[in-house]
């Protein structure tokens, strides 16, 4: 037992946390080391000293917050000491089983054996370049595709092509009804970080309004897109299934009350208008009418609700 031993454990001796094998050692050190024994009287006389001061408890709060960070650290630092130890020392597990010899050499047949057979399907697996492409699955899309750079339609047809990145830069070609251009299109609506993109996107998926997730689509779109030219798009695109869709309406209204760009409220407030009689439109609409602060909205709130009949 060496002194930088003695004085990383002489914390633990003063407050009697070393246990009783390593503390007979420590205290035959102490008792031959001048200066451990110097080093030991002091964190003792330390500990007197704290021990005299008032205590305070902890909030409840506090400790529950220590003990989820602590928890955290260890978490984090056993996850670390398992994958370096086999990735730096591969191995660390083959010197762990030296007892083991019978286990040791039953791993290395089956890892060995499961290795070659996996070898000897992809050798027997023939390749057929020429053959037809595996159907695409929407959740097959939105798992390779990075990003969506173009979309074009011809003018005098129906055929949109789609340019998109997987690894390499890709292109589609279909009409506007086959499934993939679809997936493609609302790919784009959701995820392309070029607003262009998204615009042409939700330009030609409102042709297919009538397809139940092409509608929520462009709901997402109208909620949440960042810029107004495309959800006032996707607003134009929904508008005519305001009275029959009440998650619609209900969409367009929210819209009304919480966007923050005038143009595109103004527009959700003509898209209500057909349906400004039925309860909830009404009561948000005289709302607007006299609370509303962008004065256009409250003019145009007060047009409409002028118009509407009393209720009896």
């Amino acid at each position: 037992m060496n002194c930088e031993w003695v004085k990383d454990n002489a914390f633990l001796y003063a407050y009697d946390e070393l246990p009783d094998d390593q503390r007979f050692e420590f205290e035959q050190h102490v008792n031959r080391c001048a200066a451990c024994a110097e080093e030991v009287k002091a964190l003792k006389g330390l500990r007197e000293v704290m021990s005299a001061a008032p205590m305070m408890e902890p909030s409840p709060s506090f400790l529950a917050e220590s003990r989820m960070k602590l928890q955290e650290q260890l978490e984090i630092a056993q996850q670390e000491r398992g994958w370096k130890r086999w990735f730096f020392d591969p191995f660390a597990m083959l010197s762990s089983m030296k007892f083991s010899p019978a286990l040791a050499a039953v791993i290395l047949m089956v890892g060995f054996a499961g290795g070659a057979g996996v070898a000897y399907k992809i050798a027997q697996k023939p390749i057929d370049k020429n053959g037809p492409p595996q159907p695409t699955t929407a959740a097959s899309v939105d798992a390779s595709i990075s990003g969506i750079s173009e979309i074009q339609q011809d003018p005098n047809t129906n055929k949109v092509t789609i340019k998109y990145n997987t690894l390499t830069p890709q292109t589609a070609e279909g009409d506007l009804n086959d499934a993939r251009i679809q997936q493609l299109l609302l790919y784009a609506a959701r995820n392309s970080a070029n607003t262009g993109v998204r615009l042409n996107s939700v330009g030609l998926a409102s042709k297919q309004t009538n397809d139940s997730k092409v509608r929520d689509a462009l709901k997402a779109s109208l909620r949440y897109d960042p810029n107004p030219g495309v959800r006032l798009k996707a607003l134009e695109a929904l508008g005519p299934y305001v009275k029959e869709d009440a998650t619609v309406r209900d969409v367009v209204l929210e819209v009304l009350l919480h966007d923050n760009n005038g143009g595109v409220r103004s527009l959700a407030m003509q898209t209500l208008q057909p349906v400004a009689a039925d309860s909830n439109v009404r009561m948000e609409l005289q709302y607007l009418a006299a609370n509303d602060k962008d004065v256009a909205i409250k003019r145009q709130a007060k047009a409409i609700t002028a118009t509407l009949p009393e209720i009896d």
